[in-house]
C-alpha cells in the first residue's frame, strides 16, 4: 500500500482534487454563475489530461478515478438542464399504465388529475416549453424512465439516483467495449480516457443525466461486434441505440462499403454480390429491432404526435448552431424576418447529400475508416444543425478515439461557452461565445486535417522510395 502511494501520489493527490471540484460543480454551482462554472470547468479538464498523461498504462488508476468523479453526482439534482423531470415524469406515467406519446403533461396539470406522485413539482421543474409538446424520446429511452419510476415513484432524488446508476453503468460497458475495440484496432488503449475521465461525459451526461450515456454504450457496441464479424448482432446492437435517441440513423448509409467492399483489395463483382445481401440483411435486422421496441406503443395518435415533435425540433428551436445562424443572420437582410421554417426543410435535405456523399467517395472499408466517416458524417449535421445541444457532442466524442481527429474532443471544452446564454433570466444567447466556440472547433478541425494530410504525404514519399 505504501509502495503504491509512493509511486502514485501525485495522480491519487489530482484525484482528491478532483473530487473536490466535481462536488462543487454537482451541489454549489448555479447555472447563472458562468464565471465559476467555467473556472471549475477548466480546472477539471486540466486534472483529467494530467491524469492521463502520468497514467498512460495504468488503465485500473484511470478506471477508479472515472467511477469516483461520476459517483460524486449521486446525490445531486442536476443544475444544467431540466429535461429529467420530463423523464420522470414520462418513467411514472408508463408506471401507472399510461402511454407517455399520447398526452401532454400541461393538460394533466391543467385539469388537476394527474395520475402520478409529485406532478405539479415534475411539471415545474420540466417548465412550460416541454410540457407544452408531445415527448419524442423513443422507447429504450422510456424503458430507463420506467425503471427509475419501479424504484423511486414518490422522489424526484431518488428517480435521479436511479437514472445516474443506469448510466454510470452504460459509461462501464463504453469503457469496456471501447477499450476491446482499441486493442483490436492496434490503437493506445489508453485513448478511451478522452471519454471515460472527459468533464464533459462526467458533468453532462451522469450529472445532468441525459441518456446519450446509453445511446453511446450501444454503438461503441456494435461497432466492436462489426469489427469481430457478428455484424447480426451488431445490427441488433446498432437498433437498440437508434431506439435510445434516433441519431443514429443517420449512420445507415455509411457501413455501404464496409459490407459491400469491406476489407478485399479487388473491388470485383463477385465481392459486390456476396456483400449486398449481408448489408441488406443489417438493415433489416436494424429497422426490425427499432421497430419491435416501438410496436408496445404504436397507433395512429403515436405517429402524428411523434412527428409533430421532430418536425418542430428542425423547424422551430434554436440553440448554439454554426452554420444556420449564418444563414438566419442573411435572411434577416434579405426579408427581414427569421427564416427557420424555410432553412428548417432544406438543411436535413444537404445533410442527406454529404452523408451520400462520404458514403460512396471515401474508402469506408475498414473499421477504422468506417468509424473515421461516422465521426465525420455526425459532426456535419451538427455543423448545419439548428440546435446543437451540449449533450449531443457525447457521441462525435466517443466515436474520435478510434480516430486520428482531435476537434470532438476540443468541442467538449468549448462547448461550456454555449451556457452563457443562461446568464440572462430571460435566457439569450451570447452569439460572440457561440463564434467562440465554433472558432475553436473548426481551428482545432483543420489542423486535424492537415496534420492528416502531412501524414498521407510523408507515407506516400515513403512507398515511393521503397
Amino acid at each position: 500500500m505504501l509502495s503504491y502511494w509512493k509511486h502514485n501520489k501525485f495522480s491519487i493527490l489530482l484525484i482528491f482534487i478532483g473530487i473536490l471540484f466535481y462536488w462543487s460543480f454537482a451541489y454549489q454551482l448555479e447555472r447563472i454563475d458562468f464565471v465559476k462554472m467555467i473556472s471549475l470547468w477548466t480546472i477539471l479538464f486540466f486534472i483529467s489530461y494530467k491524469i492521463i498523461q502520468s497514467n498512460p498504462n495504468n488503465w485500473k488508476l484511470l478506471a477508479v478515478a472515472g467511477l469516483l468523479f461520476r459517483i460524486v453526482f449521486l446525490f445531486a439534482i442536476p443544475n444544467l438542464s431540466q429535461d429529467f423531470y420530463r423523464f420522470i415524469w414520462d418513467g411514472r406515467m408508463l408506471l401507472e399504465g399510461y402511454n407517455p406519446y399520447l398526452s401532454l403533461p400541461e393538460v394533466w396539470i391543467s385539469d388537476n388529475n394527474a395520475p402520478i406522485n409529485q406532478a405539479h413539482e415534475l411539471y415545474k421543474g420540466m417548465e412550460q416549453l416541454n410540457g407544452s409538446h408531445f415527448t419524442n424520446y423513443p422507447p429504450i429511452s422510456q424503458l430507463c424512465y420506467l425503471i427509475s419510476a419501479v424504484f423511486a415513484s414518490k422522489s424526484i432524488l431518488g428517480s435521479a439516483m436511479v437514472f445516474r446508476i443506469l448510466i454510470i453503468l452504460a459509461d462501464i460497458g463504453t469503457f469496456f467495449f471501447g477499450k476491446k475495440l482499441l486493442k483490436a484496432l492496434k490503437l493506445p488503449e489508453k485513448q478511451i480516457f478522452w471519454y471515460v475521465l472527459n468533464p464533459f461525459i462526467i458533468i453532462e451526461l451522469t450529472g445532468n443525466l441525459h441518456f446519450e450515456a446509453v445511446m453511446v454504450f450501444f454503438i461503441i457496441w456494435s461497432l466492436y461486434l462489426l469489427h469481430k464479424g457478428y455484424w447480426y448482432w451488431a445490427a441488433i446492437a446498432l437498433g437498440l441505440s437508434v431506439s435510445v435517441k434516433l441519431i443514429p440513423l443517420l449512420f445507415l448509409p455509411l457501413f455501404f462499403k464496409k459490407f459491400v467492399i469491406g476489407d478485399h483489395k479487388n473491388y470485383n463483382k463477385l465481392g459486390l454480390k456476396s456483400g449486398l445481401p449481408k448489408l441488406l440483411g443489417f438493415y433489416s435486422i436494424i429497422l426490425l429491432t427499432v421497430l419491435v421496441t416501438f410496436a408496445p406503443f404504436l397507433s395512429e395518435a403515436f405517429l402524428i404526435n411523434f412527428r409533430k415533435t421532430i418536425t418542430l425540433w428542425f423547424q422551430n428551436f434554436e440553440f448554439n448552431a454554426s452554420i444556420f445562424y449564418i444563414i438566419r443572420w442573411i435572411g434577416y437582410q434579405v426579408v427581414g424576418w427569421n427564416i427557420i421554417e424555410t432553412v428548417g426543410k432544406i438543411l436535413p435535405m444537404i445533410v442527406i447529400l454529404i452523408l451520400l456523399s462520404l458514403t460512396f467517395i471515401r474508402k469506408n472499408k475498414t473499421t477504422i475508416q468506417l468509424i473515421t466517416v461516422l465521426t465525420l458524417g455526425i459532426c456535419c449535421y451538427y455543423f448545419l444543425s439548428t440546435t446543437v445541444h451540449p449533450w449531443y457532442i457525447a457521441v462525435p466524442l466517443s466515436l474520435c478515439i478510434f480516430t486520428r481527429y482531435k476537434f470532438p474532443i476540443a468541442w467538449s471544452f468549448a462547448i461550456i461557452l454555449s451556457y452563457t446564454a443562461y446568464i440572462h433570466p430571460d435566457f439569450k444567447e451570447n452569439l460572440w461565445m457561440v463564434g467562440l466556440e465554433y472558432f475553436i472547433v473548426l481551428t482545432v478541425f483543420f489542423w486535424d486535417m492537415y496534420l492528416l494530410s502531412k501524414n498521407q504525404t510523408k507515407s506516400s514519399l515513403t512507398s515511393s522510395l521503397n
